[in-house]
């Protein structure tokens, strides 16, 4: 079986490297493309066709939500899951309306991350547990 192919839109270096360094435990996933904001994020999007794409919401250029929709019209092969510090409601409640497969708070990522990528895998949502909480009660 081939590799999950992820494309990574982040552009605080510290989060990515810690993205990275999460990644890299897992033989079956190959980053094969980083980028640090979100037009960059449609463009590579478009070019390398990634079977995932973990965005970050507050991008430069483009916010991950208008990445978003973006890479959903032009690469609609490639599945989303947001990792962001951003939590509010509408906000969680748009990215998940778009479709995305699953939604991450930054905070959590040490250990969200890696299981949403298991969920998505699985062919499941993942939607970090505060938030569920705060959004689906």
């Amino acid at each position: 079986m081939s590799p999950l192919r992820v494309l990574v839109a982040e552009d605080y270096a510290p989060f990515w490297e810690f993205i990275r360094s999460m990644l890299a435990e897992r033989p079956d996933v190959q980053i094969i493309g980083e980028v640090a904001d979100g037009l960059e994020a449609v463009q590579k999007a478009e070019l390398l066709e990634p079977d995932l794409v973990l965005l970050d919401i507050g991008l430069p250029t483009l916010n991950g939500i208008e990445a978003a929709r973006r890479i959903r019209k032009l690469a609609p092969a490639s599945k989303i899951i947001f990792v962001s510090q951003e939590s509010s409601s509408e906000v969680v409640q748009e990215a998940l309306k778009l479709g995305a497969w699953g939604y991450v708070v930054k905070e959590r990522a040490a250990s969200d991350l890696l299981a949403a990528v298991d969920a998505f895998l699985e062919g499941r949502q993942f939607v970090s547990v505060e938030l569920a909480i705060q959004n689906f009660n």
